[in-house]
């Protein structure tokens, strides 16, 4: 369960992208934002996620939804993966931990009888005012687009 709650103030974040780019939460302000969190790039579930997100793009940006990938893998992963995938949003590397744990999925997971911490996918829905609309505890990867939507009544 991610510690940021519904209603409550989306934490503001910095990081870099694939290409470089320095990306903010404060620079998505007056628009809603898909912030989603997802364990390690070109996995098969974080791939459905991000491809099903991808497939989507214009009709999200059409509804006028911002997407936003982060994980714990590093700038040179996520170029690898965006061009891979052809991926048309920013995905940030937070090699550090420091937006994960900010935001509360960074836990531990268990997989295949194993026990170990990593990023527990999670999807936020952030409005224009920066506030957390809702919280996808547990995103379809291959329906992200879709329970996105429904979650804004669009």
């Amino acid at each position: 369960m991610a510690a940021i709650k519904e209603g409550s103030k989306a934490p503001d974040f910095t990081g870099t992208d694939q290409n470089g780019n320095t990306v903010s939460l404060k620079d998505f302000k007056g628009s809603k934002v898909v912030l989603y969190f997802y364990p390690k790039d070109d996995t098969p579930g974080c791939t459905a996620q991000a491809c099903n997100l991808r497939d989507n793009y214009s009709h999200l940006l059409k509804k006028g939804l911002k997407v936003i990938g982060i994980s714990t893998d590093s700038v040179k992963s996520h170029k690898k993966f965006e061009t891979k995938y052809e991926l048309p949003f920013p995905l940030i590397a937070d090699e550090d931990k420091q937006i994960v744990e900010q935001y509360g999925v960074y836990g531990e997971k268990t997989f295949m009888g194993k026990t170990h911490m990593g990023t527990i996918r999670t999807t936020f829905l952030i409005d224009e005012e920066g506030n957390v609309f809702k919280v996808l505890d547990k995103p379809d990867t291959k329906n992200q687009t879709e329970q996105v939507f429904e979650a804004w009544g669009i």
